[in-house]
């Protein structure tokens, strides 16, 4: 078989559930309290065992009158889910979780009930996991994203609360058969996309593997098919090449005095899925592939490991990774090394100590037994967990909605990693494809606000640098300096995204405020008054009357375009009783409005020109030529317009576009360019139409002071003798 897709032509078909489809767990034994409780009894106390079969009789009795899709009673799958978290050795309040993670939101029992009968902290578990069922969102999506969120923060004050989670959505996924098509495929994507990520980086491996490939049983069930059945065939073929490979290793430990574990180690069909369809290679190519996995006793026998193995084959350069010295993100050590093993195939190999086995493969949920009340919680994978779960909380702050989140979480796990360093030494974790602006908010807010440029290995670089491995990187800031809104093309952190995103939300609240207050002061005019004439009992009134949190977002809302300025200044000055219109003063524009002050890009309108300013929602003022084509629809709206004018003392330029309509000549572009400049002039942009052999038109987008300066420029340029006609484009 040369390729998947040469093997079955449905494997490019759009994702599919095949109607015939018999999971693999779907036959999995029912489980008794009694297979539970002999299964904790071999770590547990028994005090705590008889608390587990406690909460499974209230389970029980809270889910009683309640089916499966299956038609198996309830109590099965949070059995089931307890089982899955008693084989992860987890402690007896986390296994009383899982039996009870569904009495909040399936039952009239509510979280104050579990505190009282059982602990606030198996409470705290069960509200975590718990979705916000009882309230209303605008869509699934929504709904979806806010009791992710919920779960997440209640995940930070106790991990716990992900691993029940997990366990959950583990038995839910192996009983997928039982629910219709469209629902199922929802749901492997969802844990494809979000839980099999973050078990992933909680370095839950066996958690990860297992969700992935019932995920991508579910969406892909040919693919999976096929696979699985090429892997079957190839195992007969690869044994020979495998016990060879071992028995070298093996004699070599000997002659070296090293005893270890060696195992063959097999992709999930998931990983080998992706390999494929990400490094565009096929089957037979992938599986070219010989994989080990080499376990000793301690950190010292890793490395004289790693000499035995590239004494006996050679390493292939630049193939070698050392995850011992620099961990990966979510705890997980191991040194990698591709090696040219026997008849030139490659030979990948893993060299770790137990618990570093352990490790990688638990995660977080390794070593979790809680002795005397306090939670061992001191290793790599934990301490990691928790700097990862203060990132979720610092995201959630600056997130603006559930959605907003629900998109970063999802940048933050899917992270291919490279490790930069601080001037210090201090080792950094970023994403592949992190810019210099990633790593200044990666080493603290205030850092990346006010970056200016950075020095990658002495030599200054631009902000948008793209970073690599064993870089050192110093970050140059200045205090006047401010995040801008062109970071968000280039920066690939999710901490990054949400810090420059809170950042220019809050410049603008705070513009909005300014400029609403602006206007306000002008209205207040319209009826000879002034600021200084309104008391609070007043002001007090009309924010009531228009429903605002304050009177600061009363302004705000005035300068964002929600909120008429005329309606509140006649509220403010006549109260209940109608005014007769009034004409109002023009608002002045300057041009240093920020970012609730924008010019219309279908006119381009300048210093000089009449002007018009239009409210848009949410974005403030839109500022449009009185002649402009595009608002002549929108005239009848009189409450969205508004008088303006410009101020005396403008000084920045705005942006006009021209059309030069010039003779095809060698350098004609760099002669007219040249004739911009020297009147002080910035080409912003230039498109080139040839019209035929003898004309081209050029439309420039260039920037101008007032109508005056324009005047120059063109005057300028007329004396050019291939310039035949200049003409001001308005769309």
């Amino acid at each position: 078989m040369t390729t998947l897709q040469q093997q079955n032509n449905t494997v490019n078909a759009k994702p599919t559930v095949d109607s015939e489809l018999e999971l693999i767990h779907d036959a999995e034994p029912k489980l008794t309290i009694d297979d539970l409780c002999f299964a904790t009894s071999n770590y547990l106390e028994s005090s705590q065992v008889e608390a587990i079969r406690k909460a499974y009789f209230f389970a029980e009795e809270a889910h009683k009158e309640q089916k499966r899709r299956s038609g198996d009673p309830y109590i099965t799958h949070p059995l089931a889910v307890s089982h899955v978290l008693a084989m992860m050795h987890m402690d007896h309040e986390c296994i009383m979780a899982g039996l009870l993670h569904d009495v909040i939101e399936d039952t009239e029992v509510s979280r104050e009930v579990l505190a009282k009968e059982f602990s606030e902290e198996v409470a705290l578990l069960v509200d975590g996991v718990s979705k916000l069922a009882k309230a209303t969102f605008e869509t699934k999506q929504h709904a979806q994203a806010e009791s992710l969120r919920k779960m997440l923060l209640a995940m930070s004050q106790d991990i716990r609360v992900i691993i029940v989670k997990l366990a959950d959505r583990l038995h839910n996924m192996r009983t997928l058969g039982h629910l219709g098509p469209e629902k199922r495929r929802r749901i492997a994507e969802e844990t494809l996309e979000i839980y099999a990520p973050i078990a992933q980086r909680l370095g839950m491996n066996l958690m990860r593997c297992e969700l992935e490939d019932l995920g991508f049983h579910v969406l892909y069930p040919v693919r999976y098919r096929v696979l699985a059945n090429e892997i079957r065939k190839s195992r007969g073929n690869r044994k020979e090449i495998v016990g060879q490979i071992t028995d070298s290793i093996m004699h070599r430990m000997a002659q070296e005095g090293l005893t270890a574990d060696i195992q063959g180690r097999e992709k999930n069909l998931y990983s080998l899925y992706k390999k494929m369809v990400g490094k565009k290679l096929s089957f037979s190519e992938v599986l070219d592939v010989y994989a080990f996995r080499i376990i000793v006793d301690d950190v010292d026998a890793c490395y004289r490991m790693l000499g035995v193995v590239h004494n006996l084959y050679k390493p292939i350069q630049q193939r070698f990774k050392d995850y011992i010295a620099i961990p990966k993100a979510n705890g997980y050590q191991s040194l990698h090394t591709v090696l040219i093993g026997p008849y030139g195939v490659p030979v990948e190999v893993q060299i770790r100590s137990r618990d570093m086995d352990q490790m990688a493969e638990a995660g977080v949920a390794a070593h979790w037994l809680y002795k005397a009340g306090e939670n061992v919680s001191g290793n790599l994978a934990h301490r990691l967990a928790r700097q990862w779960l203060q990132g979720i909380l610092e995201m959630q702050k600056e997130s603006g909605d559930s959605i907003e989140f629900l998109e970063n979480l999802r940048i933050d796990l899917f992270p291919e990693e490279i490790y930069v360093f601080t001037p210090t030494g201090k080792i950094m974790t970023l994403p592949k494809g992190a810019t210099v602006v990633d790593f200044a908010y990666a080493v603290h807010t205030d850092v990346g606000n006010h970056c200016v440029g950075a020095k990658v290995g002495r030599h200054l670089v631009p902000l948008s640098t793209s970073l690599e491995t064993g870089q050192s990187v110093e970050i140059i800031t200045a205090d006047s300096a401010h995040p801008n809104a062109s970071w968000l093309n280039y920066v690939t952190t999710s901490r990054a995204r949400s810090s420059i995103r809170h950042y220019l939300k809050q410049l603008q609240d705070d513009e909005a405020t300014l400029l609403g207050r602006h206007m306000l002061t002008k209205s207040l005019q319209a009826f000879s008054y002034s600021f200084d004439d309104l008391d609070e009992i007043k002001i007090a009134e009309v924010v009531r009357h228009f429903e605002a949190e304050s009177f600061e977002r009363l302004l705000e809302e005035i300068g964002l375009g929600d909120r008429a300025a005329l309606l509140v200044a006649q509220k403010l000055v006549y109260g209940d009783d109608a005014a007769e219109d009034v004409p109002q003063a023009p608002l002045m524009i300057a041009g240093t409005e920020g970012m609730v002050v924008s010019f219309g890009r279908c006119c381009h309108p300048i210093p000089g020109d009449p002007i018009h300013g239009f409210i848009s929602s949410g974005r403030g003022i839109v500022i449009h030529q009185d002649n402009c084509r595009n608002t002549l629809s929108l005239r009848a709206q009189s409450e969205k317009w508004l008088a303006v004018a410009w101020a005396d003392d403008i000084n920045r330029e705005f942006s006009v576009e021209i059309l030069v309509h010039v003779k095809n000549k060698r350098g004609v572009l760099a002669t007219v360019a040249a004739a911009i400049s020297e009147n002080n002039s910035n080409i912003e942009n230039v498109i080139v139409d040839e019209r035929d052999s003898e004309f081209t038109d050029l439309k420039l987008t260039i920037g101008v002071l007032d109508r005056i300066h324009l005047a120059n420029v063109i005057r300028r340029l007329r004396r050019i003798d291939v310039v035949k006609r200049i003409t001001r484009l308005k769309h």
